[in-house]
């Protein structure tokens, strides 16, 4: 990887078949034996959780290449650029998902803000981007400053920093209360919270993903999101956090406004601003899996991580697609695909079809691993459950139907064919939700 990003003059095919060669020993890798040993050291460290992400990482990001070859604000003497900032991303990914150092993960989880912010802000299409990426800053920075304190201040006492160490509740260290117990369970996890993002601390989310390119929006729901839950995976299961009520405040919290966000889907006009609210949604259910207490919550979120990041990006790809035909995102306007383009309209109905968890999606394997769970763990939020499951599937099927159905406008242009690079784009964002349900199977049941 560093050799890839030193080599300034590389072009924009190899970044991708680099990546792409990248991905596919990763993935390779999974279904050997040694992918059930862990590796850990000084510095690095793979399980089934990081390496998995890690597979992911690259799969999208070489996606994300080959989504933007034909972009036209990507010219010749930008691509150099664009190809750069998406390879220093996979390396501060691939660096945050293998520390061990807390530090080093703090610094690797705040050095992956800034390419993205220089994707929003370098090739976003409205002038309003300049404001999405300074939201995103500003939420993410201020709410991960109290965890590098935390983190300081544990070094004070601690010799060595490493995550697979217990620091975090040692009371005669810390001398802690009930009161700033909570408060400093809450200050630990704020920053995956926001990153995650958790409802009402998510505004910074649609703006970022109505602003950005297709890349952006690709990079930021498969990866970036997945890294607020991963923070919170290895913080409460490596720092021996015991169970608290702040875990049931965060688990109401996130269910309740996975059910106001799944309903503010149906008033939302803008495509993309749509699928980035049904992301909040979903990943509601993965922060709920990871507060169960429970080795099934914990393993079905990871599936819910790796489903949603295949899903999520091709919806993404898929509205970007149409912006590329009719040159609008809203629902008003776009109409009557299903006659002018069927072939999207098909792509269209299948990643619908796997975003509201339709048998035998790796989608419903999650919520069938999620839902037990919470329910042993708070059976009042059954209801939470069911209506998140409920809504998924009815703004779901809104999607598809408001885009494909009705009457085509007069005042569009036709909207011709779908090119061969679209199509295998999408093709290879549904291929590997085959393979990680086979092998989700093996795990669970063998």
């Amino acid at each position: 990887m560093l050799f890839i990003i030193q080599n300034m003059s590389m072009s924009w095919y190899m970044s991708f078949w680099s990546l792409l060669v990248l991905s596919l020993l990763s993935i390779m890798q999974l279904y050997t034996p040694l992918f059930e040993f862990s590796m850990q050291n000084m510095f690095f460290m793979g399980d089934n959780i990081s390496s998995t992400l890690i597979s992911l990482t690259f799969w999208i990001s070489s996606m994300m290449l080959l989504a933007s070859q034909f972009d036209i604000k990507i010219s010749m003497n930008s691509s150099t650029k664009f190809s750069l900032y998406i390879l220093t991303l996979n390396l501060a990914l691939v660096m945050a998902f293998s520390m061990t150092n807390t530090l080093m993960f703090y610094f690797m989880f705040e050095a992956s803000l800034i390419p993205t912010l220089m994707l929003i802000l370098g090739w976003g299409y409205q002038p309003e981007r300049l404001q999405a990426g300074m939201y995103m800053m500003l939420y993410t920075v201020s709410a991960s400053l109290p965890l590098l304190l935390i983190l300081l201040f544990a070094n004070k006492y601690i010799l060595c920093s490493s995550i697979l160490y217990n620091f975090i509740i040692q009371v005669k260290i810390f001398n802690v209360t009930s009161w700033s117990h909570m408060l400093f369970i809450l200050f630990s996890f704020l920053a995956f919270l926001v990153k995650l993002p958790v409802f009402s601390v998510h505004l910074w989310l649609p703006k970022a993903h109505v602003e950005a390119p297709v890349a952006g929006s690709m990079i930021l729901a498969a990866i970036l999101l997945k890294l607020g839950s991963y923070g919170i995976l290895r913080i409460y299961q490596y720092l021996n956090l015991q169970f608290s009520f702040s875990f049931t405040l965060f688990s109401a919290l996130a269910l309740w406004g996975g059910v106001l966000t799944s309903i503010i889907c149906f008033r939302q006009i803008d495509l993309k601003s749509l699928i980035a609210y049904s992301s909040i949604g979903h990943m509601s259910l993965v922060l709920a899996g990871l507060f169960s207490n429970n080795p099934w919550g914990w393993t079905g979120a990871l599936v819910m991580m790796i489903a949603h990041g295949f899903c999520s990006s091709a919806l993404f790809m898929l509205a970007n697609c149409i912006y590329e035909k009719t040159h609008t995102r809203s629902l008003y306007t776009i109409k009557g695909l299903l006659l002018s383009l069927p072939i999207l309209s098909l792509w269209w109905f299948l990643f619908s079809a796997i975003n509201m968890a339709v048998p035998p999606t790796i989608n419903l394997l999650s919520e069938i691993m999620i839902f037990p769970a919470m329910m042993l763990f708070l059976k009042y939020l059954t209801l939470c459950l069911i209506l998140m499951s409920f809504l998924a599937a009815v703004y779901s099927m809104y999607m598809y139907t408001s885009t494909q159905h009705g009457g085509n406008p007069k005042f569009l242009a036709p909207y011709g064919t779908l090119s061969n690079v679209k199509s295998t784009v999408l093709m290879l964002h549904w291929i590997p939700l085959n393979f990680f349900i086979l092998k989700t199977e093996l795990f669970l049941f063998m």
